[in-house]
């Protein structure tokens, strides 16, 4: 088992509510020249959940499960930017007011820009919710630290599922991390050059068909667990030869231009420590069963047991 400084972790109460979908109320334009209007972000979204193909939908930057907010006004402001800072993913999100009043759901990580988190409720629950209601957020794991491995920084990880995620050590002073894909540095896109990865995401650009085909990023899924290669987020997304990230998949693939599916990052170093190996489980709804792998889950956008 890891050792952790989670007895010393701050856990905060944190307060949200559904955020109604988002459009530009006109045209956007794909890399391709291509003019569309299709859902994007936001929403109680349905028949999309963890677990799902992040590519495919009539969509752009879709959001799975419930987006939440604490003010749609005022996104990049308190609260909702302490909202955005202290949700890791893996906390335990309730409803406590309206007709889907005990539901429990967990936070799947942060959409930047539109400075959403997005949390994973069953479709039985989501049917229930209304745009008013209030979301419970228990947060913590801001702060989390390896204590054996210094020089491998977790951001925005619940420390419970840290101890789920399935990473060995080596040895040698590496953790072998699963994942589901490995991304090159090349295909990191919107997002990079933020000052801190405590919020929002970045996007996994898939414009170029035969990388996508190469590395298989067709085939990711929401809540998948990504190693971003030669990547260093330690003090913002950056490039650096031999560095490791790994993220989990937030949003859906993209048609403009510099987007993909978003990634939240919830561990880095700017060393070769994080040796990702693929496995085909390395994702949210297969570890927490969750989304498509919830016990009475039928497929997509069929009705389920509630997380």
């Amino acid at each position: 088992m890891l050792k952790t400084n989670e007895e010393r972790l701050v856990e905060f109460l944190l307060q949200c509510q559904p955020g109604p979908p988002k459009a530009r109320g006109t045209w956007s334009v794909g890399h391709r020249g291509e003019p569309f209007l299709l859902p994007s972000i936001g929403g109680i979204t349905l028949n999309v959940q963890a677990g799902d193909s992040a590519f495919g939908w009539a969509g752009d930057h879709v959001e799975p499960g419930v987006s939440c907010t604490a003010d749609t006004h005022k996104p990049f402001d308190h609260p909702n930017n302490s909202l955005q800072l202290y949700s890791c993913v893996g906390n335990i999100a309730t409803v406590v007011s309206g007709e889907a009043k005990g539901e429990n759901g967990v936070v799947l990580g942060h959409h930047g820009g539109s400075e959403h988190i997005i949390v994973e409720f069953s479709r039985k629950a989501k049917e229930k919710l209304g745009y008013g209601d209030t979301i419970n957020i228990r947060a913590r794991g801001q702060g989390l630290k390896l204590l054996d491995y210094p020089d491998i920084v977790p951001f925005n990880l619940d420390p419970d599922l840290l101890g789920k995620m399935r990473i060995r050590e080596t040895g040698d002073g590496s953790l072998e991390v699963p994942v589901t894909t490995m991304v090159p540095a090349a295909c990191m896109g919107s997002g990079i050059g933020a000052s801190h990865v405590g919020k929002g995401d970045y996007d996994i650009m898939t414009s170029d068909e035969e990388t996508v085909r190469k590395y298989g990023l067709d085939k990711i899924r929401f809540g998948d667990f990504v190693a971003l290669l030669d990547h260093d987020n330690r003090y913002g997304r950056a490039y650096r030869q031999g560095a490791v990230s790994i993220g989990v998949v937030v949003h859906s693939d993209c048609l403009v231009a510099g987007h993909g599916p978003g990634v939240t990052t919830v561990m880095t170093s700017a060393y070769p420590l994080i040796k990702p190996v693929i496995r085909a489980g390395a994702n949210l709804a297969d570890l927490l069963k969750i989304g498509t792998a919830a016990p009475a889950s039928k497929g997509r956008g069929r009705k389920a047991k509630k997380v």
